[in-house]
């Protein structure tokens, strides 16, 4: 016999199929929204319905957007010379946090991991070798995860866009300011020593 009536037990089934929420989770959260007002359950279904409605991605960048070009896309006053590869959205919001970068975005909707079945021709990469060939971009950053699927991806990238005459370069890595030696992992050790500078 069921525990739950039919309505909670396909709201716990639906929200476990959210990535890292448990069935344990889904009941937590199933159990917050029948505690809540009707109101506020209401608003939160409205949310959702009006991000799968006005929500989609940008032909340019491939950042969520609802318009088209994104606002950044859009924006004369960045520096459209420069394009900085990210693997989701939530990296660009990263990138964007700080306000130091001026450039423009190009999201890849992923990294190559042929185990979850992403392989190249699934990510935008051909829509970024169109933008460097367009003649407008001479840079492109790759912001990517400093992970082996990262790295492979990042790989990948390069060899792509060898087609366009720009410059491809990588984020630095290594020790983060005001880190102790003892407290960095061995490949942050690494990065730190293959990325060292002149000093003076």
């Amino acid at each position: 016999m069921p525990v739950f009536s039919p309505s909670v037990e396909t709201l716990v089934t639906e929200l476990s199929k959210m990535p890292g929420i448990g069935r344990k989770s889904a009941q937590r959260i199933a159990f917050y929204l029948l505690k809540i007002s009707k109101e506020e359950a209401l608003s939160l279904a409205e949310a959702i319905t009006d991000v799968k409605e006005k929500v989609s991605f940008c032909s340019v960048c491939f950042n969520m957007a609802e318009t088209d070009p994104c606002h950044i896309c859009a924006d004369a006053a960045r520096d459209h010379t420069v394009v900085c590869v990210v693997e989701e959205p939530k990296d660009l919001l990263a990138l964007e946090r700080p306000g130091t970068f001026k450039g423009v975005y190009h999201v890849l909707g992923g990294r190559i991991a042929p185990l979850d079945g992403l392989d190249p021709e699934k990510l935008t990469i051909r829509a970024l070798l169109e933008r460097a060939k367009s003649g407008e971009v001479q840079e492109v950053i790759l912001a990517l995860s400093a992970t082996a699927e990262g790295d492979g991806t990042a790989l990948c990238v390069a060899d792509r866009l060898k087609e366009a005459a720009v410059r491809v370069t990588r984020l630095a890595r290594g020790l983060p300011t005001g880190a102790s030696l003892d407290y960095a992992n061995p490949g942050m050790l690494a990065d730190a020593l293959r990325g060292r500078q002149d000093v003076g």
